[in-house]
């Protein structure tokens, strides 16, 4: 082989493998099934969370099986704080520049937080302390936290519904070093994995042995 065929055999090579790497680069834009999958964590841990809250009796809301547990209105409050810090964190994020380096930064972050956030450990166990700015401190009524529900869950929805912007390349940093930076796309799917981890505590505290029998009809 010449020195002009294998050079032109080289370069020809080059391009190729750069064109294939290119095409590989993950896009920055959320595929059809990652928008519809966020769609359905949404409407999942909807029902899931108005179905364990509906219907309780005032004794059912406030009790607590020890004073180092929450009861299921204050896992309740604490939903709500979250979700709007959740979202938050995700419209601060593509209020920035794209982060060049989103793809490094942000891999494998959306895996993890599927896998961590809705599997408690039982009654908490080695779980994190949730920030002060989230954490129940008003003893919301029922009434409370439907119309604080309703409220944020409907600007989520919204916000999740009107996607026109590559977000995953937007990102802001968490708070906790094990998550560090996440995308928008991790900040809003962030919130119903919060929330279904969160109705799962309400269950622990609803299991419990001392739990108040329901009005009976």
């Amino acid at each position: 082989m010449t020195k002009t065929v294998l050079s032109v055999a080289m370069v020809f090579a080059m391009s190729v493998c750069g064109s294939v790497t290119a095409e590989d680069l993950e896009s920055p834009f959320l595929t059809d099934e990652e928008h519809q999958k966020i769609i359905d964590l949404l409407d999942e841990s909807h029902d899931l969370l108005i179905g364990l809250t509906s219907g309780l009796t005032d004794e059912q809301w406030t009790f607590k099986q020890n004073d180092k547990r929450w009861s299921v209105g204050e896992c309740a409050e604490h939903i709500i704080r979250s979700e709007v810090i959740l979202l938050e964190f995700a419209m601060n994020a593509l209020s920035k520049e794209p982060n060049k380096d989103w793809r490094e930064a942000t891999k494998g972050k959306t895996e993890l937080l599927e896998q961590v956030m809705p599997n408690r450990s039982p009654m908490g166990r080695g779980g994190a302390t949730a920030p002060f700015e989230i954490r129940p401190s008003e003893n919301w009524s029922r009434a409370k936290f439907f119309e604080e529900y309703y409220k944020i869950r409907g600007k989520v929805r919204a916000y999740v519904e009107t996607f026109d912007r590559p977000i995953k390349e937007y990102t802001e940093e968490h708070p906790f070093p094990v998550f560090n930076t996440l995308s928008a796309h991790d900040w809003i799917i962030y919130v119903p994995l919060h929330t279904i981890r969160h109705s799962r505590q309400m269950i622990e505290v609803m299991e419990d042995e001392k739990y108040p029998k329901g009005d009976e009809k």
